[in-house]
């Protein structure tokens, strides 16, 4: 079998796997709805906050609208004990995976209580559920969506205009949100970065096929090309969104990356992650590694946000 095909057909079944995976992995929790009711805001900056909710004592969830996304979205808030009494806090962004949305950190590990005692502000946006952390290419044209240009550009200073969230920042992500924790902390916003089985090389053979077939089947009726054109004729898009190709960016950040074995779909994220670790050897870029034995789930993702945990918070002074 010709090495391209062989390429091809890999990719098409680990997309396959990846979809039944991480869908069992959706459906697997829920989070619990709302009791108190809604307070309405209003923001005279571009983006606008129309709805803000107290879940509970900690839990704040905010309903957006986006110019960049031009759409609403959600983002869930872990308030630090004493929020009120201080101006701003340390903050821990946490990205999810393809096929998951905002709540899923709350919803399926134990966030809440890892960081109940620590003074950090815990953001956690919604990115799509392909959405990639990237602005889309959309054939050359741009436009929604346009997820870095929300999160960075206006989720970011929004929170730190109004909800107290300070200069001192750490990014932590799974699968897709792996990609985006890198992505987004080579862009120079983010002191630390962790990823947990993230797609951290995005043209490691057969992942474009993967997410040719992941978007495909999880997104049904989008064009992938619309996220970074075709991986051969716009190589420099797919490079531009490929953390192995962005690695020399991340020098002076705090990083960790971990990685399983298991399954289809975390086997394949193994082998990027530790090429991405591998090539960040090669520049001189210190980064802490965990490889194991282990699938493709929330399981994992928690025990590794508990190891990362504590050099995020000494990165960002929140120990």
């Amino acid at each position: 079998m010709r090495p391209r095909l062989r390429g091809c057909l890999v990719g098409a079944i680990v997309a396959g796997g990846l979809f039944l995976l991480v869908l069992s992995v959706v459906m697997a929790g829920r989070d619990e709805p709302a009791a108190p009711k809604p307070r309405t805001t209003k923001s005279g900056s571009p983006v606008e906050v129309v709805e803000e909710k107290r879940l509970d004592e900690r839990r704040m969830e905010l309903t957006i609208r986006s110019p960049a996304l031009d759409a609403t979205t959600k983002v869930r808030l872990l308030l630090p004990r004493g929020w009120e009494s201080r101006k701003d806090w340390p903050v821990l962004w946490l990205l999810h995976g393809g096929l998951d949305n905002y709540a899923s950190w709350t919803a399926k590990t134990d966030v809440d209580a890892l960081t109940r005692d620590t003074g950090v502000l815990v953001v956690m946006p919604d990115g799509g559920k392909c959405g990639s952390y990237s602005d889309w290419w959309n054939g050359g044209d741009g436009g929604p969506p346009r997820w870095e240009t929300y999160h960075l550009k206006e989720l970011l200073p929004l929170l730190e205009s109004r909800y107290r969230a300070g200069g001192e920042r750490a990014v932590a992500g799974y699968s897709m949100g792996g990609q985006g924790a890198m992505l987004y902390a080579a862009k120079g916003y983010f002191k630390a970065a962790a990823s947990f089985s993230g797609a951290v090389h995005i043209l490691a053979p057969g992942v474009p096929q993967a997410v040719m077939a992941g978007t495909s089947i999880g997104c049904f009726g989008t064009d992938w090309k619309r996220i970074w054109g075709d991986p051969e004729e716009q190589r420099d898009v797919w490079r531009a969104h490929n953390p192995y190709d962005q690695a020399d960016r991340l020098k002076g950040v705090e990083l960790y990356v971990a990685a399983g074995e298991g399954d289809l779909v975390e086997d394949l994220a193994n082998r990027a992650a530790r090429s991405f670790a591998a090539r960040l050897d090669e520049l001189g870029v210190p980064v802490r590694t965990h490889f194991y034995r282990g699938g493709h789930n929330h399981t994992y993702w928690q025990r590794e946000l508990h190891r990362a945990y504590p050099s995020l918070m000494h990165a960002i002074g929140a120990d």
